[in-house]
């Protein structure tokens, strides 16, 4: 399984980073990757990848929050010009209705029909296959109902790259979790525990007073003791400008594994 970070922002943007989605490939090359959330940017950054937006028949979304669904129809439109048929879009309750809503919008009616588009719901505790990956759905903590899902791996070997570097240190095999949105607790940590790879939101420094985003020490306090060999923080606020380093010392002052900052572009393989 191969896992590329294509948007690490939030709803407030700043310049190398663009909002949430990641790319879940069966096996590296996979020709049918599924697509984790469809913020602003988006596609943009799925045409800098070798699959492309073509590829992309399968999206799996988390919550509806705009810096989540936003580039959705956009998707829809480039695929329907680049003679692509298909479009399956997964998430939690409402997924339909969104989908519905954005198509009955005046200007976008056009779209309407454009595609072959199916809906599925899904609801926390589903176990369902997508795009040759095995998912968990698990309910988190926001403002909106959102799902956290667990990524079966398929054992390939490890390895990242971010321009060019890699981590020969990286072990094989092992699931991938993704929180969504979500503050740090300890259901959501027991859903990732086990996991080789766990991509959490963490939005804002210590300083910020914030629910529904964790900050890194509370993130830290809830992943102590699970056994999750790697970390990254994404989801990242303006706030967090200049803090990474600071960001990474409060997890890791309660939590063992290796912490890292996502950024856009950032490549790994299980």
């Amino acid at each position: 399984m191969r896992v590329t970070f294509l948007g690490t922002g939030s709803a407030m943007p700043v310049a190398d980073r663009v909002q949430t989605g990641l790319l879940v490939e069966a096996a590296p090359g996979d020709r049918a990757p599924l697509l984790v959330d469809c913020g602003a940017g988006i596609l943009h950054r799925l045409s800098q990848t070798d699959p492309g937006y073509e590829a992309v028949s399968t999206v799996l979304l988390t919550h509806h929050h705009l810096d989540h669904v936003s580039d959705l129809l956009a998707l829809l439109k480039a695929r329907w010009l680049a003679g692509e048929q298909r479009l399956h879009v997964v998430g939690p309750p409402g997924t339909k209705a969104l989908l519905d809503d954005l198509l009955a919008v005046g200007e976008f009616e056009y779209l309407d029909g454009r595609a072959d588009l199916s809906v599925r719901e899904v609801h926390p505790g589903a176990e369902f296959t997508l795009a040759g990956v095995t998912v968990e759905a698990f309910e988190t903590r926001h403002s909106k109902q959102c799902l956290a899902y667990r990524f079966s791996d398929r054992g390939s070997d490890a390895d990242e790259s971010v321009a060019g570097a890699s981590d020969a240190d990286a072990d094989a095999g092992g699931d991938f979790v993704f929180s969504g949105d979500s503050e740090a607790f300890d259901g959501l940590a027991n859903f990732a525990d086990g996991a080789r790879v766990l991509a959490h939101d963490c939005s804002f420094p210590d300083e910020v007073d914030v629910d529904n985003h964790p900050t890194p020490t509370q993130l830290g306090e809830a992943l102590a003791g699970r056994d999750i060999d790697r970390v990254y923080l994404t989801h990242l606020y303006p706030h967090t400008e200049g803090r990474h380093d600071d960001m990474l010392d409060a997890v890791g002052r309660h939590f063992d594994g290796d912490v890292r900052v996502a950024r856009d572009g950032l490549r790994f393989e299980l």
